[in-house]
């Protein structure tokens, strides 16, 4: 890994996705979602007007609920990384 520290990496990872203006597939979102609100400590309740999105969002969060915060950041690092490979 380089001297950057996983913190300003994964902030570097979270500025590539919001500054992506194309739709992420349902699945990819998910589990950013999952994986930001776990490394960044939010345990709010999901707000969409949806229950069914709401449901999901849930869900996704039960799945990281084992999760350390910085296997969190690693896992959406990773994620993001893996999703823009061939993309940009």
């Amino acid at each position: 890994m380089t001297s950057k520290s996983l913190n300003t990496i994964f902030e570097e990872a979270v500025e590539r996705v919001n500054a992506h203006t194309e739709p992420f597939p349902a699945d990819i979102l998910l589990k950013l979602y999952a994986y930001y609100k776990k490394a960044t400590n939010d345990y709010s309740k999901p707000k969409s007007k949806k229950p069914i999105i709401n449901a999901f969002k849930t869900n996704a969060l039960f799945q990281v609920k084992k999760v350390s915060e910085d296997e969190a950041k690693q896992a959406y690092i990773d994620l993001v990384n893996n999703y823009f490979l061939y993309r940009e």
